[in-house]
């Protein structure tokens, strides 16, 4: 995917996208972080409240559509915007953990 630009690009990008995002959903699940993801995330953003305040923040601070991720790369967790179809692996930024798709069909920002 690195050396891709244009449609085969952005194709093959929003297929890995919309899987590693649908992959990351669990029916269920408790919510919260534990084992070593909980650990790097503490190291990287000091608690898991701050973190998802930072995401959060960082999703509803894009402008237009695309992901935000959540990657990791030299042992250190960090927060990655990409506009359209990118992600991260193309251009070496880290490899991901979490993604969240933003575009008119996805997230809706209420504040009721």
């Amino acid at each position: 995917m690195q050396k891709y630009d244009g449609p085969i690009y952005n194709n093959a990008a929003q297929i890995f996208n919309h899987n590693f995002f649908w992959l990351g959903l669990k029916s269920n699940g408790e919510g919260k972080p534990y084992g070593e993801i909980k650990k790097k995330i503490e190291e990287s953003f000091i608690s898991f409240e701050n973190f998802k305040e930072q995401f959060t923040k960082e999703a509803s601070s894009h402008f237009g559509s695309g992901w935000i991720w959540l990657v990791i790369k030299e042992h250190k967790l960090k927060i990655y915007q990409g506009h359209d179809a990118e992600c991260p692996i193309k251009h070496q930024i880290g490899h991901p953990i979490l993604a969240l798709g933003k575009g008119k069909e996805k997230i809706k920002h209420n504040k009721t």
